[in-house]
């Protein structure tokens, strides 16, 4: 069914169906009248893409996300779907791989078909992100706070994460932990390694080793940690922690009472298969990060942007595998 169908049914033309059908000029009532009536008869559906071409607008907004792998990702891209569809949206979704020297190339392809962008967890320089921002597409980041840069950030606040985690730690009497670091380009796993600089005032001395986001890439670090004095190690994911716990338990190292683990994002997939352990992690409430970022896009593409960054605090969750070094507990099943 197409709208010269409608016209003719309504004994009107084309272009008269397609101002009354997207609103864009003053049609006769009695003409728009017969134009409704003959869209009922037919059971016509208007084409929402090219409705919103017609208005100078794609109807739809872009995320770029590093890894649709990462079971991080799609709480927040549910959230951003459910706002999306409250404005009459869609949302279409590009991943980059992990490869930052491809992201401004994607965000480039989701500006030309969307009227907005979140870049979500981007890793892109700050010369490539200013460039987008010249470019007059409504863009929001997530998970990346660049001072000096006025496009809408939302941010789980990773450096206060991590001064839990330090205090939880020096609490406990460790002293000496490892840090398996994330991806080199994450601003996420800056904020960490920032956090972890200040970590002297807790007492406690941090060892920085380079790692990944996956749990192969956890279980493989294991090999680099320091030869001694290691009593409690903190991942940059629940995934990494995880692979270092398969590693540790391969090597004879028993999950918490040897070595204490801490994961981060509270990714629920936080059992140790063997022993039934609970990972003690930091959680930032995903759902929430990718509502207040849908909405403040929606701001930005309807209005005037909100250029205040905002943080949004992380909660430490206690469980199993952090204790007091030297603790032995007996192993059990929840």
């Amino acid at each position: 069914m197409t709208i010269r169908e409608v016209g003719a049914a309504a004994g009107v033309s084309t272009s008269t169906v397609s101002r009354v059908l997207n609103g864009t000029a003053k049609v006769d009532p009695s003409l728009v009248q017969r134009v409704h009536d003959a869209v009922a008869d037919l059971g016509y559906r208007p084409n929402a893409a090219a409705q919103g071409l017609a208005r100078g607008e794609a109807g739809a907004i872009g995320v770029l996300v590093p890894d649709l792998a990462n079971p991080y990702f799609p709480d927040i891209l549910k959230a951003v779907s459910s706002v999306a569809r409250t404005h009459g949206r869609r949302v279409m979704i590009m991943e980059s791989d992990e490869n930052a020297a491809s992201e401004y190339e994607y965000a480039q392809d989701l500006m030309r078909c969307c009227d907005g962008v979140l870049l979500c967890s981007t890793r892109m320089d700050r010369a490539s992100l200013v460039d987008l921002t010249l470019q007059g597409t409504p863009m929001v980041m997530v998970n990346r706070m660049v001072p000096g840069l006025s496009t809408p950030s939302v941010s789980v606040d990773f450096y206060g994460g991590m001064t839990l985690v330090c205090g939880h730690l020096a609490q406990l009497g460790h002293r000496r932990v490892a840090y398996l670091s994330g991806p080199e380009a994450s601003w996420a796993n800056a904020e960490r390694v920032r956090a972890f600089a200040a970590a002297a005032a807790f007492g406690l001395d941090i060892t920085v080793v380079p790692c990944g986001s996956t749990t192969r890439h956890g279980y493989e670090a294991i090999a680099s940690l320091p030869d001694a004095g290691i009593t409690a190690i903190v991942a940059y994911n629940d995934l990494v922690a995880l692979g270092a716990m398969a590693g540790f338990e391969e090597r004879g190292v028993r999950v918490p009472d040897d070595m204490s683990v801490i994961g981060c994002d509270n990714l629920s997939l936080d059992r140790m298969p063997s022993s039934g352990r609970l990972l003690t992690t930091v959680s930032g409430p995903r759902d929430q990060l990718g509502r207040q970022a849908a909405e403040r896009l929606e701001l930005f593409m309807t209005s005037e942007p909100d250029s205040e960054p905002l943080l949004i605090p992380m909660e430490l969750v206690i469980r199993d595998t952090s204790v007091p070094p030297g603790t032995t507990r007996p192993s059990h099943t929840p």
